[in-house]
């Protein structure tokens, strides 16, 4: 019997809000099984994503493989073409959210072609996008801004994480109870550790 997948992702500086709109959108799109979601959380430009290789590992002749947009799978020209290559091969099923391509039977030379041409539309935009990112920060850099996150000096440290400094440096108290005392994660407690073993 033939299964219907869904495949979100969120670049890791999205919110998680926006994968949880994209799996309501996918069961919206058929997708009725829970576990047949692959949640991933990298760029769309990274070629090798786990949990999007582990989907097309999964499927087999006659699935179904859905996503909200093309972009949401992939913003590679190159790699979107290797995918198709995959659904040909497999005869598979690709639903992007309102473009469908049907590989379980061969498949319509211009069908092909709009998908390669959104593929290109995605990576094109995926590069103004970054273009204009880096011609911001030179902008800025060049009126002398500072970009980026400012640098963390003793004076950011919280006062109560100073103070028991010595607690934890003699041993009466773990990493873990020290971060849980100040209400600061582990690597937050570990970067303000480096401030003031620095200072």
């Amino acid at each position: 019997m033939a299964n219907i997948y869904g495949y979100c992702r969120c670049s890791t500086n999205e919110t998680r809000q926006d994968i949880t709109r994209q799996e309501r959108e996918l069961k919206a799109l058929g997708v009725t099984n829970n576990k047949y979601i692959y949640k991933e959380y990298e760029s769309g430009t990274k070629v090798n994503r786990v949990e999007l290789q582990r989907l097309l590992d999964s499927v087999s002749e006659g699935d179904t493989i859905v996503a909200t947009e093309v972009s949401r799978i992939t913003r590679s020209t190159k790699q979107l073409c290797e995918i198709i290559e995959i659904a040909k091969n497999k005869h598979l099923k690709l639903i992007l959210g309102s473009f469908v391509v049907d590989c379980t039977k061969e498949l319509d030379p211009m069908t092909e072609g709009m998908l390669k041409m959104m593929g290109v539309f995605s990576e094109l935009e995926r590069n103004m996008i970054s273009q204009r990112v880096k011609s911001g920060v030179a902008n800025a850099r060049s009126k002398g801004k500072i970009v980026g996150r400012p640098s963390l000096t003793i004076n950011n440290v919280p006062q109560k994480v100073k103070d028991m400094y010595d607690l934890y440096k003699s041993g009466s108290i773990s990493k873990t109870d020290y971060a849980k005392m100040c209400s600061v994660s582990r690597p937050t407690l570990d970067k303000y550790l480096k401030i003031i073993l620095e200072g």
